[in-house]
């Protein structure tokens, strides 16, 4: 990592004025560095990051951002703002080279190519993990753009009574399509807007569409149901789910009894105590909040009885194989035998076959949501289902 044109730094305002720089920037560096990471001063304008903890490219992509995001921010010295920027060259191990002095070589031979291309960004050693960055970076771009062109939406899957066959809820589903590349996948870009911290407004998007969403419905005079919205552990932390909520409630004029929040496991670990004080603000509010994919997690008994959960959701990785796998169906078993204990009702996802359905129904679970009854559909043909009240198989 590179500051750029320190030089002209120490020319115009002296020495002085670049060493201050170089400790702002060294600080600002150390505050990404996570607890098993190394950060050093190589020489006068360049510093090294050692990372341990990053999965895949993704976050190494992050990391190259989190240096220079903050770099270009101004910096105080000589009596002045003083603004510079960042460059980055990465290698990786073992790909790069075996040893640490080859992996350096690397990474300045990548850093020499970021300069002569016109510095404050990165690169990587390997020319085609760039194309790979520079994918990523223009998802980025165009994930930024997408509330402002309209190109959200959300879709809604039915869940149904297996009884009565009628729609009980929905969930609310979110759906990209550029105009530029067309559908993107949640699974793609989910994770790209809880890195780049886009998952805040695109979050208050959702939950204000369902909401109005819902209430047009009612409107109309279709059936009320309620609608769940899936809420991630990011937004959880920032501290402003429960008032992202009653304000969409109340500019929506949606009743609270008809909003569901559906949230997963990773909520409640880390800062317990804060989500546990959001979730207990939401259910003051008269809003249900239900458990996401439970038991593929870090399930905790704990949790179901010390958080204000009113549901379960038996996560699809279980019902896919509840017929032909004892493990999944024993698990399946106990979480709706854990639910009956603790008075929560349970919703099983991903049914797709009549023996899943059937099994399920054996078992006392008798709310479903999978390709068996529907698809997640536009808001269009929600209403249209609303309007029929059940579903046939």
């Amino acid at each position: 990592f590179n500051v750029d044109r320190l030089s002209r730094i120490n020319d115009s305002l002296g020495h002085a004025a670049g060493d201050a720089v170089l400790r702002e920037v060294a600080q600002r560096v150390n505050a990404i560095a996570g607890p098993t990471d190394t950060l050093a001063r190589l020489s006068g304008d360049e510093f090294v990051l050692l990372l341990t903890s990053c999965h895949d490219n993704e976050d190494i992509i992050l990391a190259a951002r989190r240096l220079i995001d903050p770099t270009a921010q101004p910096h105080p010295g000589g009596g002045h703002d003083v603004v510079v920027t960042g460059s980055v060259g990465i290698s990786i191990f073992p790909r790069d080279g075996p040893a640490p002095g080859d992996l350096l070589k690397a990474a300045d031979a990548a850093l020499g190519d970021m300069k002569k291309s016109g510095r404050n960004g990165f690169r990587f050693f390997k020319g085609e993990m760039n194309a790979q960055a520079l994918r990523w970076l223009a998802l980025e771009t165009r994930l930024r753009r997408a509330i402002e062109r309209d190109e959200l939406a959300l879709h809604y899957q039915p869940q149904i009574s297996r009884i009565e066959g009628n729609v009980v809820g929905m969930e609310a589903l979110l759906r990209w399509r550029s105009e530029e590349i067309g559908v993107v996948s949640p699974s793609d870009f989910i994770p790209l807007a809880e890195d780049t911290g886009l998952i805040h407004p695109i979050g208050e998007w959702v939950i204000r569409q369902a909401c109005f969403q819902n209430k047009a419905w009612q409107n109309a005079g279709l059936p009320p149901v309620k609608v769940a919205v899936n809420v991630s552990a990011n937004q959880f932390k920032a501290g402003s789910v429960s008032g992202m909520v009653q304000k969409a409630l109340l500019e929506s004029g949606l009743a609270p009894r008809y909003l569901e929040v559906e949230l997963t496991e990773s909520v409640m670990l880390g800062d317990s105590a804060a989500a546990e004080a959001q979730m207990a603000e939401l259910r003051a509010m008269g809003v249900s909040l239900s458990l996401d994919d439970f038991g593929t997690g870090y399930s905790s008994l704990g949790y179901l009885s010390r958080f204000p959960l009113d549901k379960l959701k038996i996560d699809q990785t279980f019902v896919r194989n509840i017929t032909t796998e004892q493990r999944s169906a024993a698990i399946a078993q106990a979480t709706i035998a854990l639910a009956q204990g603790l008075s929560l009702s349970v919703v099983a996802e991903g049914v797709e076959t009549i023996g899943q359905r059937d099994f399920l129904g054996l078992i006392g679970c008798d709310v479903m949501q999978g390709y068996l009854y529907s698809r997640p559909v536009p808001a269009h043909e929600m209403a249209q289902l609303l309007a029929k009240g059940r579903v046939a198989v």
